[in-house]
């Protein structure tokens, strides 16, 4: 039996949950922006670092989640170019959790079918966290489920400056570099530009995340602090997303 068809976890949601969704509008790539971590441990008394934990271990539920509903790629913000000016300690403490994240839910992703990708300057990480991600990435290549994209120092202007380089590296002529050809260049070429980018803890802005690619997404919000942030969540902004008329532009 190969990884990614080994038995999988019991269903996340009821048929009755699920009675409501067109499957057949569920967004194939959704962008979630987990914000909410540090005012949830605040609001407990607790440090930074138990708001970032609990937050990793929602994220493994909502990948799950985000599978049953059909979702192909979930692309979330993890780490910007601009939280490295956090604290030393706070940074320390996201360091040690992505290595432990991606360590210790390997079995599961290849259990649920989940492939680990990543966008971002990948080169400023620290080589246990580089060689847990590699690690990690090799041992799902062969996942089919559900694409888990990690967005590692990133920031969505330093992509498309990174993405100006690699153009002008290729000698592309100016009268070539149309839309497309810039989006060959991002970060994201192989996944696509997302449906539908949720925003947890109420916050209303996108904060330097995917601003080329969610031109046109449908965004929902949610007061929701991302620790609390639920597989019923996910399923509300989808029913959310599918109220909407989707007009491109047009």
């Amino acid at each position: 039996m190969t990884a990614h068809t080994l038995e999988l976890a019991e269903p996340i949601y009821s048929s009755e949950e699920l009675s409501d969704v067109d499957m057949s509008r569920v967004p194939r790539h959704i962008a979630i922006i987990m914000d909410g971590n540090r005012r949830w441990a605040k609001e407990r008394g607790l440090p930074p670092m138990m708001g970032h934990l609990e937050g990793a271990e929602t994220l493994s539920e909502v990948v799950r989640a985000a599978a049953e509903l059909g979702v192909a790629t979930l692309t979330v913000f993890a780490f910007s170019t601009e939280n490295w000016k956090r604290p030393q300690n706070e940074v320390d403490d996201l360091m040690n959790i992505f290595e432990l994240y991606l360590m210790r839910k390997k079995d599961m992703m290849v259990r649920d079918g989940v492939r680990l990708n990543a966008i971002g300057d990948l080169t400023r990480l620290p080589e246990r966290v580089l060689n847990a991600f590699h690690q990690t990435r090799k041992a799902t290549e062969q996942c089919d489920r559900i694409r888990l994209v990690l967005a590692l120092n990133y920031g969505s202007r330093d992509e498309i400056r990174r993405a100006v380089i690699k153009i002008l590296n290729e000698g592309i002529d100016s009268s070539e570099v149309t839309e497309e050809c810039i989006a060959r260049h991002l970060d994201t070429s192989a996944y696509g530009d997302p449906e539908l980018l949720i925003r947890t803890s109420g916050q209303l802005r996108v904060s330097n995340f995917l601003l080329w690619q969610i031109s046109y997404a449908e965004i929902v919000s949610t007061s929701v602090l991302w620790p609390d942030f639920s597989p019923a969540e996910l399923l509300k902004a989808v029913l959310t997303y599918q109220t909407r008329s989707r007009r491109l532009g047009i």
